[in-house]
């Protein structure tokens, strides 16, 4: 009898290899989103989060950055100009294609986190040593470029586990998800640039974690407006190594 509690036991503290689609779940009245609903039994058990402080009037820009679209130069020439640092989830690719702009994030303070080296929906490894090829393979080909990389991940499409975010917290990384993004990762679909501009604005809240895709040529025009904004209105910004 008592062996077979235990292996009842064992079985229910086994994470979970259900495949989620992050979204911010946000709840009518509030000001700031909370964790999607099937995902509230367990997020906060690891190490990830989707947002700051809703007391902080902070805000956290990130760049998912898959390949090169002739936008991230500009990019980068804003956030030096306004003197604000960002982090880069890059995947293998974007590593491989283009050292010279990862160099220039990394010179410029920004932080190049990890977005795995194929850009997999990372639900489908439940096999560890398969999980962590793709995270230990980026962080061998950003040696090879030759930059300091940070402990944060951030799964392709926003697609996670439980199972993952418990081999993410083995791994050492910090799961990094947002509370604040539109759909700007279509170069060819692009949303015109007061509209996209007001919707952030509109999405805004403190502590907000905002996903940006620099293949969009929308966020590269906007930048600087939007950051101009968040100041006007009082908010500072914050990085991810405070979080």
């Amino acid at each position: 009898m008592i062996s077979i509690i235990l292996s009842a036991t064992l079985v229910s503290q086994v994470p979970s290899s259900q495949g989620l689609s992050w979204y911010p779940h946000r709840i009518k009245g509030t000001a700031t989103p909370a964790v999607m609903p099937e995902a509230s039994a367990f997020f906060d058990q690891y190490n990830a989060v989707f947002m700051g402080s809703p007391d902080e009037k902070k805000v956290y820009l990130t760049f998912d950055s898959g390949y090169e679209n002739g936008c991230t130069a500009k990019i980068l020439t804003t956030l030096k100009e306004k003197g604000v640092t960002a982090a880069f989830f890059l995947d293998g690719n974007y590593l491989r294609r283009n050292p010279d702009l990862v160099r220039q994030m990394a010179a410029d303070g920004h932080l190049v986190c990890n977005h795995t080296l194929k850009h997999p929906d990372m639900t489908k490894f439940t096999d560890f040593e398969q999980y962590k090829m793709q995270l230990l393979e980026w962080e061998a080909l950003a040696q090879q470029v030759g930059v300091k990389t940070s402990a944060f991940y951030r799964p392709p499409s926003g697609r996670f586990s439980e199972l993952s975010l418990s081999f993410d917290r083995e791994l050492g990384y910090k799961t990094v998800f947002w509370s604040v993004a539109y759909a700007d990762w279509d170069p060819d679909s692009q949303l015109p640039e007061q509209k996209a501009l007001s919707l952030l604005k509109s999405r805004t809240h403190n502590g907000a974690i905002v996903l940006l895709h620099s293949v969009s040529s929308t966020n590269a025009a906007i930048l600087g407006d939007y950051i101009d904004w968040l100041l006007a209105e009082g908010y500072s910004f914050g990085t991810l190594d405070a979080l």
